[in-house]
C-alpha cells in the first residue's frame, strides 16, 4: 500500500475506524479532516454505539502529524492551521457522542499520543511505548497537552516533554492512567478490544452518552485554548532553531 486512508465498518452497532499512512501512519491535513468527517457522521448514527480507533499494523500507531507537511510551513497563519489538526480531531472525540475505545498496537509519537490520550478507554499492546518527541525540534505538544494531562496529569506530562527523546513504556503509560490495559501483543490486543466493545454494545446509548458527557466535564474551555496553543507552535515553527533543525532532518 503506497497511499494512505481513513476507513470503517459497521458491525453489530459497534464501527471500527482504521487509519494507514506509509510514513509511520503519520497524519497530513487531509487526512486529519477525514478523520473528523467520520467520527461526526458516526457520532450521528444510531445504528453505531460504539467506536472502535486502531491504525493499520503493529509497528506504530501513529507518528503524529505528518513531518513532510511540517517542513513546507514558511508563514504564521499556515502554522497555525497545521497545528490545530490535531486539536481539531481531538475535538472530535470530545463531542462525539459515543464511547471510543483505542486500539493502540505500537509505538505512539507527538500527536498519536494526544488521539490515544482523547480515547475513552485504550487497550494497548507491550510494543506501545509513546514518545513526546516535539522539544527536539524547537516547539511543544501544546495542542494535545490538555489531552494527555486529563489523563495523566502535569506531572507525567512534564515529564515526557523534557525527556523528548526518551520513550516511555506502556506499563509507564498504564501506571499513569492512560492506558487500561496491556496485552502481549497486537493480535490479542485487537481480540480484547473487540471483546470489551462487545461487551459495551449491549448496553444503554442514552446511559453511555450521559456518563461520556461526565467524563469529559470541565473541558469547556479547549475550544478557547487550543487556538492559543496552535498560536505558540505557529510562530515557533518559523524559529531560526526549528528550521535548523528541520533542515538536518531533511538532510539525514
Amino acid at each position: 500500500m503506497d497511499s494512505y486512508y481513513i476507513k470503517y465498518d459497521i458491525k453489530d452497532q459497534i464501527a471500527t475506524v482504521e487509519f494507514f499512512h506509509p510514513k509511520s501512519n503519520s497524519f497530513p491535513s487531509t487526512q486529519l479532516r477525514e478523520m473528523i468527517r467520520i467520527l461526526d457522521e458516526l457520532g450521528k448514527n444510531e445504528e453505531v454505539k460504539i467506536i472502535i480507533l486502531k491504525s493499520e499494523g503493529d509497528k506504530v500507531f501513529s507518528a503524529g502529524a505528518s513531518f513532510d507537511e511540517l517542513m513546507t510551513i514558511d508563514n504564521f497563519s499556515d502554522g497555525k492551521k497545521f497545528f490545530m489538526g490535531f486539536a481539531n480531531v481531538i475535538l472530535a472525540m470530545r463531542r462525539c457522542p459515543k464511547f471510543i475505545v483505542g486500539c493502540i498496537t505500537g509505538k505512539v509519537v507527538g500527536g498519536g499520543v494526544g488521539l490515544a490520550a482523547a480515547c475513552d478507554y485504550a487497550l494497548a499492546d507491550a510494543n506501545a511505548s509513546i514518545r513526546l518527541s516535539e522539544l527536539s525540534i524547537g516547539i511543544g505538544p501544546f495542542v494535545i497537552e490538555p489531552a494527555i494531562t486529563r489523563k495523566i496529569g502535569i506531572t507525567a506530562f512534564s515529564e515526557l516533554t523534557m525527556n523528548p527523546t526518551v520513550w516511555k513504556s506502556p506499563e509507564w503509560v498504564k501506571e499513569k492512567g492512560m492506558f487500561n490495559e496491556i496485552l502481549p501483543d497486537a493480535s490479542s490486543c485487537e481480540e480484547a478490544v473487540t471483546k470489551f466493545a462487545e461487551n459495551l454494545s449491549v448496553y444503554s446509548l442514552e446511559a453511555m452518552r450521559d456518563l461520556k458527557s461526565i467524563f469529559w466535564q470541565g473541558t469547556e474551555d479547549w475550544l478557547d485554548i487550543m487556538p492559543k496553543r496552535a498560536e505558540m507552535s505557529g510562530h515557533l515553527v518559523l524559529s531560526d532553531f526549528t528550521k535548523e533543525t528541520l533542515l538536518k532532518f531533511k538532510s539525514k
